[in-house]
């Protein structure tokens, strides 16, 4: 069977073997796996040359995944320890991983994590061309930042960030529409800033067909980043944002005219009562491509906390239509996270897509928390450690506190509300004192 895509072989009506692992993940018929991807509202990034890949798929029908950014920098340029965050989040259960180092040994890096790691993985190419032509930004050439694009189809990369929303066009607007943040994309303003140096047109929206021609060549998924989204409370929703997702849903119907396979990338920072009003927009503007949002960050407040400002977004993103989570750490705004900080932003992130998944129905979500509500009912400790998210982390904040009995916890103690109605349920005395 012949096909260049997945979604190129899903509109024939092939059934691919990526398509099969979703399904059967999934608990989906593969026919409706096939018939999604064929629609463009389902992604599975699986570059040809990701040969030890684990495939996913990523739709607002299927269960929410989540993407762990990691990779080196100028100041932190330690590959081992990269690793080292990249093996957690894969035992953590993390779907995806984007490389956005900016640093250092990138195509080595880059070329490991394809030979080894078997998540989805991901990259801005934008980043790797400062690194590989060290050069002043103004003297990279057009050509050359797409040859990088195309070098990052071939190492084998599934997915790529590439903002060509943000074109000569809405650069004039978002000039012209004061903000207080500017923009924070680091992509973004790279681009934004090299189209002002040298007078040109973003590299990436004037050759988009070629980029499209890599991206069926290889079958690299599209991720549509959003240069203009919001890095603070008081720019959400704002001309700028909005303007530049009507581009991105027009680069959109291009890609799928190739058989591309596109993601949409989402705000970061934006008041709650305005997420699923934009999860909304985006679904409609964008043909129900799946939408990945970083956050969104709920508030500007909390640096050392902002895992739990964006797994709060994150939670009613998801459930309003996002299907892709960008975890954010609790060293966001502040440093480049380590191993710690990973696991944190890891544990919120799933913790949002989990509760996303029970809003939105997916089938089998609850499943998961009924079993947990049967092991407390019956004090069963060993239960709940094994269902737990975390279980090294509960059973070490039990073990941290001991009871006086085994039935209950040092919060209640004989009181259990749990322990006693059992008790009296089955005809048993309570004891209390």
């Amino acid at each position: 069977m012949n096909y260049t895509t997945q979604m190129n072989a899903a509109r024939q009506g092939i059934v691919t073997k990526e398509m099969e692992t979703v399904a059967a993940y999934e608990g989906i018929d593969v026919k409706d796996i096939m018939a999604e991807v064929a629609a463009g509202t389902i992604v599975i990034p699986a570059n040809k040359n990701h040969k030890c890949l684990k495939p996913f798929g990523i739709g607002n029908s299927l269960k929410t995944k989540i993407n762990v950014n990691l990779g080196t920098s100028r100041d932190c340029l330690n590959l081992d320890v990269e690793m080292e965050k990249v093996n957690k989040a894969v035992e953590m259960g993390a779907e995806a991983i984007m490389d956005l180092s900016s640093f250092g040994h990138t195509h080595v890096f880059r070329k490991k994590l394809v030979n080894e790691c078997p998540a989805i993985l991901g990259t801005v190419p934008i980043y790797d061309a400062i690194v590989y032509y060290n050069k002043a930004l103004k003297d990279i050439t057009s050509r050359e930042w797409i040859d990088v694009f195309k070098m990052h189809a071939e190492d084998g990369v599934d997915f790529m960030t590439i903002h060509c929303g943000i074109n000569r066009n809405t650069a004039e607007r978002f000039k012209a529409m004061k903000r207080k943040m500017n923009i924070v994309s680091r992509g973004g303003s790279l681009i934004f800033a090299w189209m002002e140096a040298t007078g040109n047109e973003n590299p990436f929206f004037e050759y988009y067909d070629e980029i499209l021609d890599i991206c069926n060549e290889y079958d690299v998924t599209l991720s549509l980043g959003d240069a203009c989204r919001p890095g603070c409370l008081a720019d959400a929703s704002d001309i700028s944002q909005i303007e530049e997702l009507v581009t991105l849903g027009e680069l959109t119907a291009r890609a799928w005219k190739k058989d591309v396979q596109v993601m949409i990338e989402g705000p970061g920072h934006m008041p709650m009562d305005q997420i699923q009003a934009n999860m909304k927009i985006q679904q409609t503007i964008c043909h129900g491509a799946p939408f990945y949002v970083l956050g969104p960050l709920v508030t500007d407040i909390a640096p050392g906390y902002d895992h739990i400002t964006s797994a709060i977004g994150g939670a009613i993103a998801a459930a309003s239509g996002a299907s892709f989570l960008c975890y954010v750490t609790p060293a966001e705004h502040l440093r480049l996270p380590n191993v710690d900080d990973v696991k944190e932003g890891i544990m919120a992130s799933k913790i949002a897509a989990h509760a996303a998944d029970i809003a939105k129905g997916v089938k089998g979500a609850m499943d998961w928390d009924n079993q947990m509500a049967a092991a407390r009912q019956k004090l069963d400790w060993e239960k709940q450690f094994e269902l737990a998210l975390d279980p090294e982390k509960a059973r070490r904040y039990r073990a941290e506190s001991t009871p006086e009995r085994e039935d209950t916890c040092t919060m209640c103690g004989k009181m259990c509300s749990v322990r006693n109605m059992n008790a009296v349920l089955a005809g048993e005395d309570v004891d209390v004192i």
